[in-house]
């Protein structure tokens, strides 16, 4: 496959940083949309993958009340996917104790739609397999790692499965998870360096 090329003609993997949140990179992931297509991915994962490149192709007008060289640095987000209210209280209050911002949402719609706005901010994702909505959460799963394979993936069950099909930079905890085991993730989430865009 051909590598897409920046503006001054080298290979983007060569001339992308951390720093550049993947939103503004969409040419180097809908390089990947025929093949996903033909795969078989449900048609609401390939109308996600269109947006992307939509996105890359109108970027942003820079604000005028705020000059480039001073824009603010993002704070990094959590992500926490979870349908039950409870568990996705505590789950957030676990993480607000990290230097992460939290999120919640009850659904992967509603995670999309947050990673979709600022997915190169999210350091990490915590979900749950059963959600509430059309998607579950190895769906979800699927459209992190292929759309923001920077932020760290972590699915969790507590339906008596071990390890779902899943992908493989994903980590998997089955319920009842541990505080502990999130607040690990969480650190590696902020200090483990971020896999390579391909």
């Amino acid at each position: 496959m051909r590598k897409p090329l920046s503006s001054a003609g080298t290979p983007l993997t060569e001339t992308l940083s951390p720093s550049i949140p993947l939103d503004q990179i969409g040419q180097t992931l809908a390089s990947i949309y025929d093949d996903l297509v033909s795969e078989g991915v449900p048609e609401h994962l390939a109308a996600l993958v269109r947006r992307v490149r939509q996105s890359e192709a109108e970027p942003a007008a820079p604000h005028p009340a705020q000059p480039a060289a001073t824009e603010a640095v993002a704070q990094r987000l959590a992500l926490v996917v979870e349908d039950d209210p409870q568990i996705r209280a505590l789950a957030e209050t676990l993480l607000e104790e990290t230097e992460l911002d939290v999120v919640g949402c009850d659904s992967a719609e509603a995670a999309l739609a947050v990673l979709q706005a600022r997915g190169g901010d999210v350091a990490l994702v915590f979900a749950d397999v059963r959600l509430a909505g059309e998607m579950d959460g190895l769906q979800l799963a699927r459209a992190v790692a292929t759309l923001w394979p920077r932020a760290r993936l972590v699915v969790t069950s507590g339906h008596g499965i071990r390890r779902p099909d899943l992908p493989s930079e994903a980590v998997f905890i089955a319920k009842p998870w541990r505080p502990f085991d999130v607040l690990v993730e969480a650190e590696r989430a902020t200090t483990d360096p971020a896999p390579p865009v391909i």
